[in-house]
């Protein structure tokens, strides 16, 4: 189970690494890093989201270059993770974080 939010984790990481690459991307990359914090240790954080037409805009170039993997390797685990009863508590936070790397931008961890 633990395996599953390492995995995670370090994908957002990758995610950030690259997007940090170019001066533009910075900001994104940071964004990146701290979901992976969230990613490594999902419990007991809220997400809100919000943002506006500046998000919406990064929100869109994010979901066609890394958003659209980043959630389907969220809603696998979560898949592999709720066949156990014992990990459907993972499996929840999962999704959670599938959502959220469809729409980063504008959401604020609480």
């Amino acid at each position: 189970m633990l395996f599953y939010t390492f995995v995670s984790g370090l994908s957002w990481c990758l995610a950030g690494l690259l997007w940090s690459i170019t001066i533009v991307g910075i900001p994104i990359g940071r964004q990146c890093f701290k979901f992976a914090q969230v990613s490594f240790f999902p419990f007991g954080k809220q997400i809100e989201y919000g943002g506006g037409t500046v998000s919406m805009l990064v929100n869109i170039i994010w979901l066609i270059v890394s958003g659209f993997p980043l959630a389907l390797e969220h809603l696998a685990s979560g898949a592999v993770l709720c066949v156990t009863i014992i990990g459907i508590p993972f499996g929840l936070q999962q999704f959670k974080l599938a959502k959220l790397a469809l729409m980063p931008f504008g959401a604020r961890i609480v």
